[in-house]
């Protein structure tokens, strides 16, 4: 058992495009495999692998998505998430907002008006450092009135 050492994992590389050409340029002429190319560059095989079916789908040759493709998906994905969380919040702030309103309360005369939301008094400045508050503007109407 103890011969068996645990091997430490190899820190992750990365690698520029240019090379990446050139390593699926090798592939592709035919004269290596691409476990023979991934063994002479000391790469691992499945990302040569990886970097050969890429390059076949830029080039039309396979189905697949695209790299401009892919940040677009990713892209709208974050999008997507975000507007999510909006109307999340919306829901939550309507929800709350029926049986208690959202307005300001004054102490006395001449006093400043704490901000009540859901119950809780917060300084107009906090309110702006709230993420949540900042992004959905129904919810920051707690003015003065």
């Amino acid at each position: 058992m103890e011969s068996m050492a645990k091997k430490k994992p190899r820190p992750r590389r990365s690698f520029t495009p240019e090379f990446k050409v050139e390593i699926v340029g090798l592939c592709r002429r035919g004269d290596r495999s691409v476990g023979q190319v991934a063994k002479d560059f000391d790469l691992t095989e499945t990302a040569v692998r990886l970097w050969v079916v890429q390059a076949e789908t830029e080039a039309g040759e396979r189905e697949g998505l695209t790299s401009g493709e892919k940040e677009e998906l990713a892209r709208l994905r974050r999008e997507n998430r975000r507007l999510r969380e909006d109307v999340e919040i919306l829901k939550r702030a309507t929800v709350h907002s029926t049986g208690q309103r959202n307005r300001a309360s004054s102490l006395s005369a001449g006093v400043s008006k704490p901000r009540i939301f859901r119950g809780r008094v917060f300084s107009f400045n906090a309110m702006l450092s709230r993420s949540c508050w900042v992004r959905c503007p129904m919810v920051v109407f707690l003015g003065r009135y």
